[in-house]
């Protein structure tokens, strides 16, 4: 888990930080409409291969914004969900929406 003291003092680089990569932006994505599975989410993140992703889960779970829960069964069950405070990121993600929808009109506007 990361400490107070490991954070810049800029809260726009500490989002940055947090957050970091696409991958881990898009994994929070798909991780605001629940629980997911490793396969679901390795479909859902199109073009992340399998390493890639379990770095970036790791690194989620490592801030604690995504918590892992393994089922005892065979073939083990491994489940991904945001913790709460993963969950407070979902103003974040509408707002990147928001603004990617806007950007591809502008575009639109300015290739006619």
């Amino acid at each position: 888990m990361i400490k107070s003291k490991d954070l810049p003092k800029c809260p726009v680089e500490t989002t940055v930080m947090m957050l970091g990569c696409r991958w881990k932006v898009l994994i929070i994505r798909d991780l605001l409409t629940g629980t997911k599975r490793f396969c679901e989410l390795k479909k859902s993140v199109k073009g992340i291969t399998q390493k890639v992703l379990t770095s970036k889960l790791r690194e989620l779970e490592d801030l604690g914004l995504v918590e892992r829960t393994v089922y005892p069964q065979n073939p083990p069950k491994v489940e991904y969900t945001l913790t709460d405070v993963g969950y407070t990121l979902a103003p974040v993600i509408e707002s990147l929406k928001e603004w990617g929808r806007d950007f591809k009109k502008y575009i639109k506007l300015l290739n006619k």
